[in-house]
């Protein structure tokens, strides 16, 4: 029952979500007062690991400590739940034909995937600029079309944001770093595909005409 298979079903689509905001921007001053834009770094890590990073200094050697640099953003995936109310019938069989046989898989399963996206900001103004590019594409999904395998390509995939929360890490005294800290909750309604499996290519049939008729059918 158990064949070992790895279609990348859920890594293709913890890739797609983070392709959505690996490309968000801001626009920073000099200090001639001119302005630079600089694109936001993204990277797949929990909250609790940059702010971390980001209000303690790290250490290169005894002489040289440096500070982790903002802006910066993350996401992570949170969680995954069955979701009933698009189940289809187990035994609708998806399947395509090639020059060696017939590959086909079973129904696939639907799961809601939970993601939460981090953006972390010295300030105010900054952070709001990250919101205001993040926002309006939700209205309140944006769907993501993926290539899951051989079988199932150009899947529309629907992501919903929930929430959204604006906080401030501060803790200590005055020379502490703060980070100001945006956060979002989305919900992918994606599914898991079952084992890719192969028959040969029917090439032609065997009849005995001693079996033929012994049935008592004559020809």
């Amino acid at each position: 029952m158990f064949n070992y298979y790895n279609n990348e079903t859920i890594r293709k689509l913890v890739i797609a979500f983070g392709s959505l905001f690996n490309s968000i921007s801001i626009k920073q001053i000099n200090k001639d007062g001119s302005l630079r834009t600089n694109t936001v770094p993204l990277t797949y890590a929990p909250k609790e690991k940059f702010v971390k990073r980001i209000t303690q200094l790290s250490s290169i050697s005894d002489a040289t400590r440096v500070q982790f640099t903002i802006p910066q953003m993350s996401f992570e995936l949170t969680g995954m739940a069955y979701d009933g109310t698009r189940k289809f019938n187990k035994l609708i069989k998806k399947q395509e034909t090639n020059n060696t046989g017939v590959t086909y898989s079973y129904a696939e399963v639907p799961y809601n995937f939970a993601f939460n996206l981090y953006a972390y900001t010295r300030n105010i103004e900054e952070n709001l600029q990250i919101m205001e590019q993040i926002l309006p594409q939700f209205s309140p999904e944006f769907i993501v079309t993926i290539n899951f395998n051989n079988l199932y390509q150009k899947i529309d995939v629907p992501i919903f944001l929930n929430t959204t929360a604006l906080t401030e890490e501060y803790e200590g005294d005055f020379s502490t770093r703060r980070a100001i800290i945006s956060s979002y909750q989305f919900i992918a309604k994606s599914y898991v595909y079952g084992e890719i499996k192969s028959s040969p290519d029917i090439r032609g049939i065997t009849l005995s005409l001693d079996t033929f008729f012994s049935t008592g059918i004559t020809a």
